[in-house]
């Protein structure tokens, strides 16, 4: 676990570790960066997860279950929102069942947090937890990332998975995606892109996503405007900050 700097949670849980690069979004993924540092540092549960591909460092496809990271929210005694695998996806297709199973037990177990899966592979998410023996959790946030119009399919993927929160992370946003449906998303979170090789965001892109959320009742959360000096460009939309969070939130 990790305190974290993310404007959205407040701490970060890593029992996978590991990815496979999927779709644009993940081009310059942050994770990456951070998991070859850590192996850089002698951190073994990161070791061969990333290569170096033209000077940069990339997902192998090693993905590591950490059994031993399970163990950790129940010390935690401080009610916290916890974001779940910040470093991997819960539903990468090499995460078995019965060790998604395992970490469900967890958060049923420590009631107290509110934990937020993302997964870029939502049509897993929802194969998963419709097959049974995983409750709907009032404390568990389920979501997808879409980066632009080309994977707005994954928020039908979302709308079949049973969750008492659902929500997107448009982040990076690195196209418009005015033709979403956000039907039963309670929670949409928008950013731009950052550091080393950050893609342009377009305000227009921003305004179109404010207005569905407006329409449709979805919680709106601006992140940042990100590029490669994500504090000097800030966080401000159209004069104010927008902080919004689903009506389940701690």
């Amino acid at each position: 676990m990790a305190e974290t700097s993310i404007e959205w949670t407040d701490a970060t849980w890593n029992p996978v570790a590991g990815c496979t690069i999927l779709t644009a979004g993940c081009t310059n993924c942050y994770a990456m960066r951070m998991a070859a540092r850590l192996e850089a540092m002698g951190v073994e549960k990161y070791r061969g997860l990333t290569r170096k591909t033209g000077g940069r460092a990339k997902w192998t496809g090693k993905v590591v279950t950490d059994l031993k990271s399970l163990a950790i929210p129940a010390t935690w005694s401080k009610p916290r929102r916890v974001f779940v695998n910040s470093m991997s996806d819960l539903f990468h297709i090499d995460v078995p069942a019965d060790f998604i199973r395992q970490v469900w037990t967890v958060m049923k177990d420590t009631p107290r947090h509110t934990y937020q899966i993302l997964t870029k592979r939502p049509e897993v998410m929802a194969e998963v937890l419709t097959r049974g023996d995983f409750p709907i959790l009032p404390n568990v946030w389920l979501g997808t990332s879409v980066e632009d119009s080309r994977v707005l399919d994954r928020l039908d993927d979302l709308r079949r998975v049973p969750a008492a929160i659902r929500f997107v992370s448009l982040e990076p946003l690195i196209g418009s995606v005015a033709g979403a449906n956000l039907k039963d998303i309670h929670w949409a979170i928008v950013g731009g892109e950052s550091g080393p090789g950050a893609r342009h965001m377009d305000p227009r892109w921003v305004d179109e996503i404010e207005t569905m959320c407006r329409r449709s009742g979805t919680a709106f959360f601006f992140k940042q405007w990100g590029g490669r000096n994500k504090k000097a460009a800030g966080r401000t939309l159209n004069g104010r900050t927008y902080d919004e969070m689903p009506a389940a939130s701690i």
